[in-house]
């Protein structure tokens, strides 16, 4: 089970971290969020050191279905709703310079690059494309509601947004990576003010961004209640028509699609961490039913963090916590989500004001109704009286026959068979 990006990608390798060192700023987490700042922070001067306690790209970067995008699903509309026009606005343009960055880095990082369009469909609701087509109109983009030939079934019509883009992102990182400060192997096991410890050593810093996809530190910020883990799930397909276009339905149980040379990668199957899903499985039954010469050539999952109104934070991790920054929260959308991190924290690490530092704020209001479900599934899980537990927070973990693991469905940590650490926040491997 590996995506297609690791088996057609060579990443570079990088030594672990013996004894003290000092740093200015501390980046914590190899994936695409902290190389991406290690990359800014190299660009500006600035003394930074990135550790990753396995391999860089080793975890949700390199599941990912690449598409660089500022059409995160039917957003922009409810956005307006309860953030106002302005804040929309914003959180637009910032995602929209992120495609851009990457059109710019990708002329000197070879990732096989294309130009284009996004689509968002729906099965049976006109009426949501519609109201997010009005969004568009008056945000500033093209509102047409276009049909979906390309797809294979019948659908209600799609919203698009032009001038989107996909690539290779293990190709990409990997020759990134190559002229940076990176030390793998080097798990953090404890942070304390201005100094961070590992197996290997201490490390002494002035400021630290948390890049480890789910916040590590559970004193300071509430992301526990804040976030919850979602699991997604793609194939490869050969021998399947391809498609011009980037899609994704637009109810979180539907398909996405987009190619990539001559494989067609269709995404789907997903729930909640700890939860029954889809899966593989009703990606394998959509293939015989619309592609039923196809080829499965690669399968994988992937683990994103939600956050609790479709935003993600970015920002100062907690008010009793100077000089610490945090990236989380994706949804589904972590490829220019991380751009979006990286070009902000690289201002906020230099005391820059950054005019989109107020939409990502990881300290706004908590208020949704997302906060009750999170909170509900906590006390259940915590209230179990059923072993194993995780060690993060002492939830009752559920068996996954899919995956053959263990999995949280309080915050989504998940172990192995033997119980060895899968997926974070838990820093530490389950007691069996």
């Amino acid at each position: 089970m590996d995506s297609v990006w690791r088996k057609t990608a060579e990443m570079p390798h990088f030594e672990k971290l013996e004894g003290d060192v000092k740093t200015d700023v501390l980046i914590i987490g190899g994936g695409i969020t902290g190389i991406l700042c290690a990359y800014f922070m190299k660009e500006r001067g600035i003394d930074y050191l990135l550790v990753e306690g396995r391999e860089i790209c080793h975890g949700v970067t390199g599941n990912t279905t690449a598409k660089i995008t500022a059409q995160h699903g039917l957003i922009y509309a409810k956005m307006m709703r309860y953030a106002g026009v302005e804040k929309t606005k914003l959180y637009l343009e910032a995602n929209q310079k992120a495609v851009m960055k990457y059109a710019e880095l990708a002329q000197h990082f070879a990732c096989d690059f294309t130009e284009k369009s996004s689509f968002v469909y729906s099965v049976d609701n006109r009426k949501k494309l519609e109201e997010e087509a009005e969004s568009y109109r008056m945000l500033g983009l093209t509102d047409e509601i276009v049909e979906t030939p390309e797809l294979p079934f019948a659908t209600a019509g799609a919203v698009m947004m032009r001038e989107q883009a996909q690539f290779h992102p293990l190709k990409f990182l990997g020759k990134m990576a190559e002229g940076l400060n990176i030390r793998e192997h080097t798990f953090v096991t404890q942070m304390m003010p201005g100094r961070a410890v590992t197996e290997q050593g201490t490390i002494t810093y002035q400021q630290v961004i948390f890049a480890t996809h789910y916040p590590i530190d559970n004193k300071h910020g509430c992301y526990f209640l804040k976030l919850y883990q979602h699991r997604s799930y793609v194939i490869a397909l050969q021998q399947a028509q391809q498609m011009n276009g980037m899609y994704v339905d637009e109810d979180r149980r539907g398909l996405s699609f987009r190619g990539y040379k001559d494989l067609l990668l269709v995404g789907g199957g997903s729930h909640r961490t700890g939860k029954k899903g889809g899966n593989w499985q009703a990606l394998r039954q959509a293939a015989r039913q619309y592609y039923p010469d196809a080829v499965e050539k690669y399968w994988w999952a992937a683990q994103d963090c939600m956050p609790l109104d479709e935003r993600p934070y970015i920002g100062c991790y907690s008010p009793a916590m100077p000089g610490c920054y945090v990236a989380t929260g994706f949804q589904k959308w972590g490829i220019t989500s991380a751009m979006v991190s990286a070009m902000l924290l690289a201002d906020l690490v230099q005391g820059i004001e950054n005019p989109y530092a107020a939409v990502f704020d990881p300290g706004r209001s908590i208020f949704h109704k997302q906060l009750l479900c999170n909170g509900a599934e906590a006390v259940i899980n915590l209230l179990a009286p059923t072993k194993p537990r995780c060690p993060h927070l002492g939830c009752a973990l559920k068996w996954n026959p899919v995956q053959h693991s263990w999995d949280c469905p309080c915050h989504g940590s998940r172990f192995a068979e033997d119980g060895r650490l899968l997926d974070n926040p838990a820093n530490g491997n389950m007691r069996v």
